[in-house]
């Protein structure tokens, strides 16, 4: 199991009795700098073996990691201050896990919608908090309508009751993205369900507290990206750009110099 603990983030008062026992009882800490956390495992008596486990080289020891849990070693994960993932080292090495499907939590987080983006393995470099839905159907398209286009990861509260309903309205809106409801966070029965929506697997276990991480929308230059060049340079004539424009548009898109996308054009000319 990866354990992925929270630390204080100022005063060293601030750390919780499972967190100090998780370090503790741990093969291995990684430590997004040793010492920075040597004083705090100073502090509460924690003499674990720790290793250096930094963003920039995160993707080279993310395999290596994962073959020790594989192994049966028990390994936390702390970053200077707070929470690992969000800005720090550990997202490369959450969804190395699941693509493993190998075990891993977080210990000592007060935040459901902090810890689901963490326990998601979706991007944390921008997200947005929504919380729960309205009641009343108007309400919500006018809430949704608001995160239809933004590109941060999203997150929702979502009651055990409401699940189907919020998840066909979500998708309604966003349409069909990858999503993760998280459930019973820290609990005995900690579940993760990947899922895209609205389609949820009909072996879940909906009961309990629940959060739901959305992945944010779609980058407009990676949709345009799959259309030829002769379609991406139609549809900014259909927007109303002259050949001129549409051609200088089609090449900032793509990257490439304008006489690359006027031959392109020419070859498939009609």
């Amino acid at each position: 199991m990866l354990y992925i603990v929270v630390t204080p983030i100022g005063n060293l008062a601030d750390f919780t009795y499972r967190a100090v026992e998780t370090l503790k009882s741990a093969d291995l800490v990684l430590c997004e700098d040793t010492r920075h956390s040597a004083v705090l495992f100073s502090h509460y008596g924690i003499a674990t073996r720790t290793r250096s486990y930094e963003k920039f080289s995160e993707s080279r020891h993310a395999d290596e990691i994962a073959d020790m849990l594989e192994a049966g070693k028990n390994i936390a994960l702390v970053s200077d201050a707070g929470t690992p993932v969000v800005s720090d080292p550990g997202n490369v090495l959450v969804k190395k896990l699941k693509e493993r499907g190998l075990e891993y939590t977080v210990v000592g987080s007060g935040c459901a919608a902090v810890s689901a983006l963490v326990l998601s393995g979706f991007d944390p470099s921008s997200f947005c908090f929504v919380g729960f839905l309205p009641e009343k159907d108007v309400d919500r398209d006018r809430l949704l309508d608001r995160f239809v286009a933004l590109r941060s990861t999203l997150v929702f509260y979502i009651p055990p009751h409401d699940v189907k309903r919020d998840t066909a309205s979500i998708a309604a809106k966003l349409g069909a993205r990858k999503a993760c409801l998280v459930r019973e966070i820290s609990k005995l029965h900690e579940d993760v369900i990947d899922f895209v929506l609205p389609e949820l697997p009909e072996n879940a276990t909906l009961k309990g507290e629940m959060v739901l991480v959305v992945e944010g929308a779609p980058n407009p230059a990676d949709e345009l990206g799959k259309l030829t060049v002769r379609e991406h340079y139609e549809k900014y004539l259909r927007d109303g750009m002259s050949d001129k424009d549409a051609m200088k548009a089609v090449a900032r898109d793509r990257g490439v110099s304008k006489s690359v996308v006027y031959s392109e054009l020419l070859n498939t000319e009609k």
